[in-house]
């Protein structure tokens, strides 16, 4: 689970999130940016991949801004920092801007852990994404629902891991449907066998993994199934966002590495690494980038940014698939 060490972030400080779950660091991330803006568009956030970052870069991002007087930098891949900026950021730390947040999220792993030690040596805030234990899942439900003003007993709740799978995007998304459906009335099994009935994780799945294969039409097909079958649209959002985040990974991480090193490195268990090498074939970073902007829009669309969420998912397999093998 996501671990907090320190307070609330706010602006002056320099948070580093850690660790391989993408969900729950994703989530401490926009937690950071809420704490920050509550809720005014005056607050500029920056969103910034750390391997391409240059002193000048550096200064203009934390320095005096001429638009914002309030902003969030937040650095992704900070495994990936450039040898040379290493000590800047490390000086920074030390004395950090009191106008600027920045989130600096590193993906786990080894690379890069002499900067995590010589950070957390300038006691930055660290907020440690670990996924919690396949028997922790159902607390982690118990959880999400609460969150969202719901309630739903043990029973319930390991009968929604069953039926979803153990992905914590997926289960966090499932948790806001069931909830948003319930009427205020507590989430029960025969409410998640109404709407998953143990065949969320296959379809939802299947639809995302046609899709990385650039295989179109049957894509479309498993995503039509899926529907019928009442699978929430936010569960192929998640889906799909998951199978490329886990793909971007395998694609940027060192060559040469160890099996376990490597799928530590990614974040996914070791068995997954020969479905991922055989994905990766097909994409090139450009592709990836556009396919994983088109779930992030189609994410919105499903959550109420549109009115019609067949329309939004149909809308980014096409594009997913038409990404695939594009320079």
């Amino acid at each position: 689970m996501a671990a907090r060490r320190g307070s609330a972030p706010k602006l002056g400080d320099v948070l580093l999130v850690t660790g391989a779950e993408s969900f729950l660091a994703d989530r401490a991330v926009r937690s950071a940016i809420a704490a920050v803006s509550k809720g005014s568009s005056d607050v500029e956030v920056t969103d910034y991949d750390a391997s391409t970052l240059d002193v000048g870069v550096f200064a203009e991002l934390t320095g005096p801004s001429l638009f914002a007087s309030e902003r969030v930098l937040v650095m992704r891949f900070l495994e990936n920092l450039p040898s040379e900026m290493a000590p800047h950021l490390i000086e920074y730390a030390g004395s950090p801007s009191d106008d600027v947040l920045v989130v600096l999220v590193h993906s786990g792993g080894q690379k890069g852990k002499g900067v995590l030690d010589k950070l957390r040596k300038a006691s930055v805030n660290e907020v440690v994404a670990t996924a919690p234990k396949t028997w922790e899942l159902p607390q982690f439900v118990a959880g999400e629902i609460r969150l969202h003003g719901g309630t739903v007993d043990e029973g319930a709740a390991s009968a929604l891991v069953d039926a979803v799978g153990h992905d914590l995007r997926a289960l966090a998304g499932a948790c806001s449907q069931l909830v948003s459906d319930s009427g205020g009335q507590a989430v029960t099994a025969e409410l998640i066998g109404q709407y998953f009935g143990g065949r969320a994780e296959v379809t939802s799945f299947a639809v995302a993994d046609a899709a990385i294969a650039g295989r179109t039409e049957p894509a479309l097909e498993q995503l039509r199934w899926a529907l019928d079958c009442g699978v929430a649209p936010v569960l192929v959002t998640s889906a799909m966002a998951g199978g490329l985040r886990g793909l971007a990974k395998y694609a940027s991480a060192p060559s040469g590495m160890r099996e376990a090193d490597l799928a530590r490195e990614v974040g996914v268990p070791p068995w997954k690494l020969k479905q991922l090498k055989q994905q990766a074939r097909g994409w090139t970073p450009g592709g990836l980038a556009t396919a994983i902007k088109a779930v992030a829009q189609a994410d919105a669309d499903v959550k109420g940014a549109s009115g019609d969420a067949g329309y939004a998912l149909e809308r980014m397999v096409l594009t997913i698939t038409r990404s695939h093998g594009r320079r």
